[in-house]
């Protein structure tokens, strides 16, 4: 099956810290290249799977489940840790909800994690609609594209997979259920006007935690797609600063 232009999976070779980049629901790596070519330049290895599923048709990602995408992410955190001595992880929407399931699994193995508008729930009232909806239709308008700076574009498909997003949901509950085993340093980042993640996942997110070294960084400039977005730069400098700063703390404890 033929890939979205520009959707490919990317990795560099770098030094002996290791960066796992997860993309987001319907999105691709795209939306994470320039973040990774910057991490890159700090001489950090980096890696960015296409998740199963995404980046070809839209038909390809209902046939696809939240197990698959979680496998995909874990099998790039084995492939990295066999080269790096440690790693990071970090992830964009439902990529940021595969980086925590990942510290919640494997969190003896990561060094620290970084979330840019991660997604653990909704307060939506017509969200048990997707269901019905799912087994009538295939797909329902999509939520791809949430930027705010003029010009920029995300590769990702138009319309949401329906049978794909009831088990989003199932992600959701399953990551939302074990954030108390999350104890690993925290750096995310949180768009004050984001039109396709709530509020309501950053407060699970910072009140289900053990983590005690947790910063939260407002995007004040940029909405759900902010690695594309006006603050862009501010989370690709923090971020490298502050795996930087972290780097190396596991082995020096």
């Amino acid at each position: 099956m033929p890939v979205l232009p520009g959707a490919d999976p990317f990795s560099f070779d770098g030094g002996p810290v290791g960066i796992l980049l997860i993309h987001g629901f319907t999105g691709t790596p795209q939306s994470l290249r320039p973040w990774g070519e910057h991490l890159a330049t700090e001489g950090y290895t980096i890696s960015c799977p296409r998740l199963p599923g995404h980046g070809t048709v839209l038909a390809d990602m209902n046939l696809t489940r939240w197990p698959d995408w979680y496998g995909s992410a874990e099998r790039a955190l084995e492939d990295l840790r066999r080269c790096c001595s440690e790693v990071f992880v970090a992830g964009l929407s439902m990529g940021g909800t595969l980086a925590i399931r990942l510290a919640e699994q494997h969190g003896e193995h990561l060094s620290g994690m970084v979330l840019v508008n991660p997604s653990l729930g909704t307060e939506r009232k017509d969200i048990a609609l997707v269901k019905i909806l799912a087994k009538v239709v295939p797909s329902w308008k999509g939520v791809s594209n949430d930027i705010k700076k003029p010009g920029a574009r995300e590769v990702a498909y138009p319309r949401v997979p329906l049978k794909a997003a009831v088990s989003l949901q199932e992600l959701w509950a399953t990551t939302a259920a074990d954030l108390a085993k999350v104890d690993l340093p925290i750096l995310t980042f949180r768009s004050t006007q984001d039109h396709v993640v709530e509020p309501l996942s950053g407060r699970l997110l910072l009140d289900g935690v053990r983590s005690t070294d947790v910063t939260e960084r407002l995007l004040h400039n940029s909405y759900h797609v902010a690695t594309l977005d006006n603050d862009a730069e501010e989370i690709f400098t923090e971020s490298a600063a502050w795996i930087a700063s972290h780097a190396g703390a596991q082995t020096q404890s």
